[in-house]
């Protein structure tokens, strides 16, 4: 009989112990619950490392009780929590480093569901590794078509960004050929002047000069720079005043 009340005893106080380790490692798991909440809820990457940094270090010292706890499904949760807080601190940008915390943040959860679970006498453990699946699946797909969007976006900008630099070039070139043409006319008159002075003057002096005139013309001015355009019409009006010196110096009054 005292053997029997021994092992009722014995059983009685490592059930006390059991759920005191529970109740510690539900305490630590509440803690890494309520850090991975604020990482997944923070506006920069820098507070998202930070609380995700700390809700890991809650977990691993939630671990140190659960495996004296004897809730299999809340450590369970608790290593696939741990297991992607740990790629958090490699990820280069925010939405990287979210999508791990967001996984967490659920895993993270259900691991609190799970220790409270085992606080209670009777319950009957429940699957929930197809819960998380689905969970997975879905965030994964919510993060893909939130990528698909930004990325359409992107590209819708960047084709309207090469609409309007294809725009304001073709402006420019407009812009460009009729400076051309402007010029083309100007030095047009300018010759034509010249060209009526000349041999009105030659006529006046009565030499019986060869009519002065311009053999040689631009034709095509679009694919000449301004400076080319210049040049071509300089040394025509170089040239008419060398005929013109020319005819004028053969002249005998």
């Amino acid at each position: 009989m005292k053997n029997f009340y021994f092992l009722i005893a014995l059983i009685s106080y490592l059930n006390l112990h059991s759920q005191s380790k529970c109740d510690e490692a539900n305490s630590y798991l509440v803690s890494a619950y309520s850090h991975v909440k604020s990482s997944y809820e923070a506006n920069n990457i820098s507070h998202l490392k930070y609380y995700a940094h700390r809700s890991l270090e809650s977990i691993n010292l939630a671990k140190k009780t659960l495996s004296d706890c004897n809730c299999n499904k809340a450590l369970e949760q608790a290593n696939k929590a741990l297991e992607v807080l740990a790629k958090v601190d490699n990820q280069p940008t925010y939405e990287d480093g979210r999508y791990f915390v967001k996984r967490a943040k659920a895993f993270s959860q259900q691991s609190v569901i799970e220790i409270d679970k085992c606080a209670t006498s009777n319950y009957s453990m429940a699957p929930v590794e197809d819960d998380i699946d689905v969970n997975d699946t879905n965030d994964l797909a919510d993060l893909k078509n939130e990528q698909a969007a930004l990325l359409a976006q992107q590209k819708a900008l960047k084709l309207k960004e090469a609409e309007i630099k294809r725009q304001l070039a073709e402006q420019k070139e407009k812009e460009l050929l009729l400076k051309k043409e402007q010029l083309v006319v100007s030095y047009t008159k300018i010759i034509d002047m010249n060209i009526k002075t000349y041999n009105e003057t030659l006529n006046t002096c009565n030499c019986g000069h060869q009519k002065i005139s311009i053999s040689n013309t631009l034709n095509d001015t679009s694919e000449k720079t301004i400076a080319e355009i210049k040049n071509f019409y300089t040394e025509q009006l170089k040239s008419l005043a060398t005929s013109y010196l020319t005819e004028l110096n053969t002249c005998n009054p």
